[in-house]
């Protein structure tokens, strides 16, 4: 059988070797492991961004894989490290700080076993001391010997209750009165676009159709920072470069770009549960 592909993703860039580290000792566990990057350009600290991140590609990919993702601002402290395995049979190496929110919810999670690190820690090279690397230390070696088969997936550690995975509350839309309201969830960081929590079916339940203009109103922290009719599209190219459209994005949630422009860096706007969206005919 072909051994499980890992899956990286972190805030630590390429900046310095942290990754190299890290792809170093799975290659230490087991040469024939193949390490492909999700992204290491994850926000500092940012782990609503990697809980998100984690959801976005992970279906995609061959049943099994092994997703490693190290956003871990309480490195060194209580808090657990974890492998989880997803209802649909995806394992997510990770510390449970709230990078499980999404799979939590969108997913779900079938079983999460806390990582025994009297076994599943590196050992030797000088590492043992050490309190702040446990992406190379603890998450990169147990993934590289779940990947390998050397343990299997009880061999991670004990399971623990579902209920006790840390998570960030999820706001739902709301259809109410022929307006739809929700929050930009995040954003695509290279084109400036922001999607929302807003599925296309709330559209459709709401009545509106692609070629229809719709009042968008976007408040921060109550107060509104932008307010514009604008066209809702398929695509960006149904609008001028440098106009703004509402479009479909590829996880079918509604969202907001500027043609050929960053529609974030244009008006200054941004993402989170602070940041309200509402659409109107």
């Amino acid at each position: 059988m072909m051994k499980p592909i890992l899956v990286f993703q972190t805030d630590f860039t390429y900046k310095e070797s942290a990754v190299s580290a890290m792809y170093g000792v799975v290659k230490s566990v087991d040469r024939e492991l193949e390490i492909i990057d999700a992204t290491h350009e994850i926000p500092q600290y940012d782990i609503w961004s990697a809980s998100f991140r984690l959801f976005q590609p992970m279906k995609f990919w061959p049943q099994g894989t092994v997703f490693v993702s190290v956003v871990d601002p309480g490195v060194g402290t209580p808090r657990k490290g974890c492998v989880a395995l997803t209802n649909d049979g995806y394992y997510v190496v990770t510390p449970d700080n709230g990078s499980l929110t999404h799979l939590k919810a969108w997913v779900g999670i079938k079983e999460v076993r806390e990582i025994d690190e009297n076994v599943n820690r590196l050992k030797g090279k000088n590492t043992e001391g050490v309190s702040v690397f446990h992406g190379r230390d603890v998450f990169a070696y147990c993934a590289a010997r779940l990947a390998s088969g050397i343990i299997d997936f009880q061999g991670v550690g004990p399971a623990y209750p579902l209920d006790e995975i840390i998570t960030y509350p999820l706001l739902e839309p709301v259809l109410k009165d022929g307006k739809v309201r929700g929050i930009f969830e995040i954003g695509d960081p290279n084109f400036g676009n922001l999607w929302t929590n807003i599925p296309l079916e709330t559209f459709k339940q709401a009545g509106f159709k692609y070629g229809d203009k719709l009042n968008l109103t976007v408040t921060h922290a109550g107060k509104i920072v932008y307010q514009q009719r604008v066209p809702f599209n398929e695509s960006f190219g149904y609008v001028s470069k440098g106009e703004v459209t509402i479009y479909n994005n590829e996880l079918m949630r509604v969202s907001l770009s500027v043609n050929q422009g960053s529609f974030c860096d244009t008006f200054n706007l941004s993402y989170g549960p602070d940041w309200v969206v509402e659409f109107e005919k």
